[in-house]
């Protein structure tokens, strides 16, 4: 019986806390351009074509760029807080708020 309270009890506060998997947020040179939830599949050009993004099973990753390096294209998708793709050469910064935390309390050297 008090697991069943309890289950319940959790059950309510994670829908009522509204937690959706958190959102992802394009810059571009310092100004926001965009703010799209991690929960829904989508493209999103970036900059005006120069770079795509693609938003899939609650993650977000760079799919293409039209700067010559790649390495934004090559990041690995990023989906908790504080994670973020950046692309130097059109100066775009691709951050996730609101998400999971991390795994990773610090690193030391």
């Amino acid at each position: 019986m008090i697991l069943l309270v309890a289950g319940s009890a959790f059950g309510i506060y994670t829908f009522l806390s509204g937690h959706d998997g958190g959102a992802v947020v394009i810059y571009v040179d310092g100004e926001e351009e965009g703010r799209y939830r991690l929960d829904k599949d989508r493209t999103v050009e970036i900059n005006g074509g120069t770079n795509t993004l693609r938003i899939e099973d609650g993650s977000a990753r760079m799919e293409t760029a039209r700067c010559p390096d790649q390495i934004c294209v090559r990041h690995k998708a990023i989906s908790r807080n504080g994670e973020n793709i950046i692309c130097l050469p059109y100066k775009i910064v691709v951050s996730i708020e609101e998400g999971e935390d991390t795994d990773v309390d610090a690193v030391v050297q």
